[in-house]
């Protein structure tokens, strides 16, 4: 403190004034800036926005969230619901930026005004990143060039075409490189944001969040889009009892044969039908299986190859390594490396 002496008529007093040392200026809040435009998908913004806020309960100092867009008002999802946006403000409020994606993208990704906000935003080096189809968005600014980056897998030949120069990475459910994060369709926003999470407030706070969203648990970046049971052209007919029991009992042969017993049809009728109605062989369909289950184990555990390879019924190592090479063009040491980095 200095002090400084205040005359006055009927008395002298010594009053401390706080020197320019003594004081200290409150850093500005951070700030979430989650960039919608008309017929966005909701969910893209949603999802993000509710982790943020869940982890907010939990954090110290979590930033603040608004929702941001061209044109400021009400901006009308593909759903038809409404989020009230605010103007494009400085981008030096902002400590993270996230595109929503959405049917409305095209569009979005040739406004003059978006693409100059977000190339003045990844300028100072923000934290940005695309849910869904957003990644158009970033594509169209120039941030992807060369770098990794993943989107909803039914956009994939278009982003491609468009974006030669990228390293999309089409079955991941999220990708980071250096500042810049992307995710898959929809509820992979939530992935995204719960990592982003565990990036600024620790890993706890970002399973707190995870149990208050009630989920399950929060999947690695690494983990596919795809399910085989899904993808399968009609998983809820005659043959879905069947399918899941096969992929509960991986580590069984799991013949042919075994599996119109199973079904108690004979092998070649039961042949048959399963390609009508599935769309693929059952040792196809099986291998697949296999696939999933191999994946999931060898990016979310650190389990020996070894086993992973005899529980899922591969048996071989080497027989698993040829499998994951054909199907996702890595053998498993290269998924579980990616997963981890992710």
């Amino acid at each position: 403190m200095t002090g400084a002496i205040l005359h006055d008529p009927l008395a002298v007093s010594y009053v401390e004034v706080p020197s320019i040392s003594d004081t200290t200026v409150a850093e500005p809040p951070s700030m979430i800036g989650v960039l919608v435009f008309p017929d966005f998908q909701l969910l893209d913004a949603a999802g993000p926005i509710s982790v943020f806020e869940i982890a907010a309960r939990y954090a110290k100092g979590a930033p603040q969230i608004k929702v941001i867009a061209a044109q400021p008002g009400p901006v009308r999802s593909s759903s038809g619901v409404e989020m009230l946006a605010r103007k494009f403000g400085p981008v030096g409020t902002l400590t993270t930026l996230l595109i929503a994606g959405g049917d409305g993208v095209e569009a979005a990704s040739r406004n003059a005004c978006t693409l100059n906000f977000v190339e003045k935003v990844a300028q100072r080096g923000t934290r940005i990143a695309s849910v869904c189809s957003g990644a158009f968005v970033l594509a169209e600014a120039g941030l992807l060039d060369g770098r990794r980056v993943t989107t909803h897998w039914q956009r994939t030949r278009q982003f491609l075409r468009a974006y030669p120069n990228v390293k999309l990475e089409p079955d991941s459910i999220y990708v980071r490189d250096g500042n810049v994060w992307s995710s898959a369709g929809i509820t992979a926003g939530i992935d995204l944001a719960l990592a982003m999470v565990a990036e600024d407030h620790g890993e706890e706070i970002a399973q707190k969040t995870a149990r208050q969203l009630v989920l399950y648990h929060r999947r690695s970046g690494g983990q596919s889009q795809f399910s085989s049971l899904l993808e399968l052209k009609a998983p809820s007919g005659r043959f879905a009892d069947l399918l899941t029991w096969a992929r509960e009992h991986l580590d069984a042969p799991l013949t042919v044969d075994d599996l119109a017993e199973r079904a108690g049809m004979s092998t070649r009728h039961f042949t048959r039908a399963f390609v009508a109605e599935t769309g693929t062989t059952p040792s196809k369909a099986i291998e697949r299986l296999r696939l999933e289950v191999a994946r999931d184990r060898v990016q979310a555990s650190h389990q020996p190859i070894e086993l992973v390879a005899e529980a899922t019924g591969f048996r071989d190592p080497e027989r698993m390594r040829r499998a994951f090479i054909r199907a996702f063009g890595q053998p498993p040491q290269a998924l579980r490396r990616s997963a981890r980095a992710g």
